[in-house]
């Protein structure tokens, strides 16, 4: 198998080069759970942003215990970074895609009210299907690339903030909830949390019209 290349800031500075003051790495979390909210990350950085920490990776690709240690890392690397939320109600109402959007627009909001100079930025987002943009106001500029949490360390960061921040909430969930497994499932659709379901019915912090499928879900 041929290892993976640790992401770097080659992208990023090739933005930079183009016009860009600021990039802002962005990338989604809990798109694909029946339970929980959607988040999604975003770390900013600019030419003067250092090293990035060592042995981060694309949340993905890390340990649980890895992706502990290394968020705070990550957030006080960059010059800013936020978790937007959208909730399961709202992923129900809207759906998915727009609850991404809402989701990643708090996130900016959040970053704005932070001090960081949005209307200078591009904004860096994994995939090839800009989301966000849609939800937004006013047009920001918005670059796809697919792989960028693989490729690009300000996305790497940002998949690895939300992460953690996600997981912390379903952990918390589950110590009032204990039977649908949060604390290991993190509201995906594993085995046993549809099992649980059977058992016990939906709780709140289920996407009721995500339901009908007993097909467990990969985790993203």
């Amino acid at each position: 198998m041929v290892p993976v290349a640790d992401p770097n800031l080659e992208y990023e500075a090739a933005m930079h080069t183009g016009g860009a003051r600021f990039v802002i790495g962005c990338d989604e979390v809990g798109r694909g759970a029946i339970a929980g909210p959607v988040g999604v990350g975003m770390c900013v950085v600019d030419v003067r942003v250092g090293a990035m920490p060592v042995g981060l990776r694309d949340s993905k690709m890390l340990s649980e215990k890895r992706r502990e240690a290394l968020a705070p890392l990550a957030a006080s690397w960059s010059l800013y970074s936020a978790v937007g939320l959208a909730t399961a109600d709202e992923v129900d109402s809207i759906g998915i895609i727009a609850a991404l959007g809402l989701a990643g627009k708090r996130a900016l909001v959040m970053l704005h009210e932070a001090g960081a100079r949005i209307s200078e930025s591009v904004i860096l987002l994994d995939g090839s299907h800009n989301w966000l943009s849609p939800a937004l106001s006013s047009p920001l500029r918005v670059q796809t690339r697919v792989k960028a949490d693989r490729d690009c360390a300000s996305v790497a960061a940002a998949s690895v903030v939300a992460k953690v921040h996600r997981d912390r909430l379903m952990i918390e969930a589950h110590g009032q909830s204990p039977a649908y497994g949060w604390d290991s499932n993190k509201g995906y659709g594993s085995t046993g949390h549809y099992s649980a379901i059977d058992e016990f019915g939906p709780h709140a912090l289920h996407r009721k019209t995500w339901l009908h499928s007993q097909v467990p879900l990969p985790v993203d």
